[in-house]
């Protein structure tokens, strides 16, 4: 005990150089930390992002990529699945519920994402959670939208106002559907998961933003359908002319001059009329579409939930053999593995990075210590001359090395946890990542421990130093 008061003592003797020390030690073991930190809440970000979804559909291609598209709003879907594809999976006997998914267009730089009502009744997140309200409703109607918390907070958006579509999914997009833009009727609570940064729509507003020149296209039927009135109509014409023709001499001369002032008045009519309607463009307008006037065609994705778990793996494999259309199933967290393996290799990375950068720390403690014992000659000689032995010099110098370590480690763990306190929210608007503060978990304390071992071995460097050096060595004068 005596042993560690004086080299507490030596070391606040010492104030500048031991703050040098710790600092350097504590912004080392602070970014060592700050790397596990990020690790984990960004591995808890993603998984937090979707919960309690059994399988993910979409066409086929790279499962991560599906994975990536489909719940995480990052980069680029290839097919689609068509509405008569997920519709005969979302009525298969082992599906419980499904959420389908379009997607292709952005505005401002954030994803639109085409659903229907299923996505707040089914849609969880976090260990269960449901998908809520900050304010409004949810999107019901055509050219209805609800925004992610994000969204609406960055864009400074308030219920009522209207927005315009774009496809593409960059900032800069390939055309805009300025004649069909949709109004805001909910925005989202805050979920700290991708969904804060979206906007959604229903599947009728996304299919109707792109119909060509701002019509319906024609179906298959209707022309068979065109043709059959057509038929009928000339039909109808032909038996009203044979009716009419043996009347039409005697009544001719009456006709004319019964229908010539009504058809004045007639045209004179029409012409109000035309003057008074609007001029037709050729274009569908939002508020000339009904919802029920919609056909859905495709999807991009759909998530399932199952009635029975246990049938799973058995659905997984009959929609990836599925003959009619080329689909692939995934399982969420069998995917989320496959990514975190791919980037084990940057994970590990990062980490030699930050332990090299702690060891460096380390031996600026190690140098420090080293070359003060030139100036502690006189300290040392006077400490053995009162009695100390070489053994007492020894623990002084590790308990000194110790200190230094155990101190810039603590300071380097309140360093971390003062800057996610700080910065916690900035970090998640700006990238979209949450780091949750949670306390020292057993990664943090066995790099805590790590570090106060690796700094008491480090002392037994300048104590080997000072065990040799003779006591008269000290005493000397030197010139």
């Amino acid at each position: 005990m005596l042993v560690l008061d004086l080299a507490l003592k030596s070391l606040r003797n010492r104030a500048f150089s031991t703050s040098l020390t710790v600092g350097s030690i504590a912004l080392s073991f602070a970014l060592l930390i700050g790397v596990e930190n990020v690790r984990v809440g960004m591995r808890q970000s993603f998984s937090n992002t979707i919960s309690q979804t059994d399988l993910i559909v979409g066409t086929k291609g790279g499962t991560i990529q599906l994975l990536l598209y489909s719940v995480f709003g990052m980069g680029a879907p290839t097919e689609n699945v068509s509405w008569e594809a997920y519709r005969q999976w979302a009525e298969h006997p082992a599906v419980e519920w499904t959420i389908p998914y379009s997607l292709g267009d952005s505005h401002r730089g954030f994803r639109v994402v085409g659903t229907n009502e299923d996505f707040y009744r089914h849609y969880r997140y976090r260990g269960g959670q449901e998908i809520a309200l900050a304010e409004g409703r949810a999107n019901t109607d055509l050219f209805d939208v609800t925004l992610g918390a994000d969204v609406a907070a960055e864009l400074n958006y308030a219920m009522g106002d209207e927005i315009s579509v774009t496809h593409g999914l960059g900032e800069i997009g390939f055309v805009t559907h300025d004649h069909m833009p949709f109004t805001v009727v909910g925005i989202l609570d805050k979920t700290f998961t991708p969904v804060d940064r979206a906007i959604y729509v229903t599947l009728e507003g996304m299919e109707a933003i792109h119909w060509e020149d701002g019509a319906p296209p024609a179906s298959d039927d209707g022309h068979a359908h065109d043709e059959e009135a057509e038929a009928a109509h000339d039909e109808d014409d032909h038996a009203h002319d044979e009716e009419d023709e043996p009347a039409h001499d005697e009544d001719d001369h009456s006709h004319d001059e019964e229908d010539e002032p009504v058809h004045d008045e007639d045209d004179h009519a029409h012409d109000d009329e035309a003057e008074a309607a609007p001029a037709d463009d050729g274009h569908a307008h939002a508020g000339d579409i009904a919802i029920e006037d919609v056909e859905v065609r495709q999807v991009t994705s759909f998530f399932v939930g199952t009635t029975d778990r246990r049938d799973v793996l058995q659905l997984q494999r009959d929609i990836n053999d599925f003959e009619d259309e080329p689909m692939m199933a995934v399982l969420p967290g069998v995917a989320l593995n496959e990514m975190w393996q791919g980037l084990g290799y940057a994970e590990t990375g990062l980490r030699l990075v930050a332990i090299f950068v702690v060891l460096v720390g380390l031996l600026g403690m190690l140098v420090s210590l080293y070359t003060s014992l030139n100036e502690r000659r006189r300290e040392m000689a006077i400490l053995r001359a009162v009695g100390a032995g070489p053994n007492r010099i020894v623990a002084l110098l590790v308990l000194e090395s110790v200190c230094l370590a155990a101190a810039g480690a603590l300071a380097g763990l309140a360093v971390v946890y003062g800057l996610l306190a700080a910065g916690q929210s900035v970090v998640e608007a700006q990238v979209g990542l949450f780091i949750p503060i949670r306390p020292p978990g057993p990664i943090e304390l066995l790099l805590l421990g790590a570090v106060v071992t690796a700094g008491f071995l480090m002392g037994f460097v300048p104590a080997f130093k000072a065990y040799r050096t003779a006591l008269h060595d000290g005493l000397a004068v030197r010139v």
